[in-house]
């Protein structure tokens, strides 16, 4: 019977603390950079196509190696930032994500647009009529 008490018995897990959470993440290696994933993963279609040429031009990489230097990497997310491409990157990744309605969404969505507009339309131009008459009597 002790035993049946015993089992029964809830454990509390100790929950870690932030310092063993900065410790923990402080021990990882860095994640790559997110442009070289972006840039292999845009690359993926291009490889059929320029597969062939990039065997060819593989023992011409020497050519790339300034581009690879400190300035050169600086220049370029200069540019990546003046230039906004983060935004268009990040635009089109929200695209991706979105979903879409279907066509009898739209139709419902569009024809409930065009009541709303004409009925608040209505409400304007009587008020502009209305106020246009009052104004008229009290000033003449």
């Amino acid at each position: 019977m002790a035993t049946d008490k015993q089992s029964k018995r809830r454990t509390i897990k100790k929950t870690e603390t932030i310092r063993e959470k900065q410790a923990k993440a402080g021990n990882k290696q860095p994640k790559k950079r997110q442009i070289k994933k972006a840039a292999s993963k845009l690359s993926v279609p291009f490889s059929f196509v320029f597969g062939f040429a990039a065997r060819i031009l593989r023992p011409f990489r020497f050519v790339l190696r300034p581009f690879k230097t400190r300035p050169m990497k600086f220049t370029g997310r200069l540019l990546y930032k003046i230039l906004g491409i983060g935004y268009f990157r990040n635009s089109w990744r929200e695209l991706r994500e979105v979903k879409w309605p279907s066509r009898s969404e739209t139709i419902k969505l569009t024809i409930a647009v065009f009541v709303f507009a004409t009925a608040i339309s209505l409400v304007v131009a009587v008020l502009d009529y209305g106020l246009d008459k009052i104004f008229k009597q009290l000033l003449t």
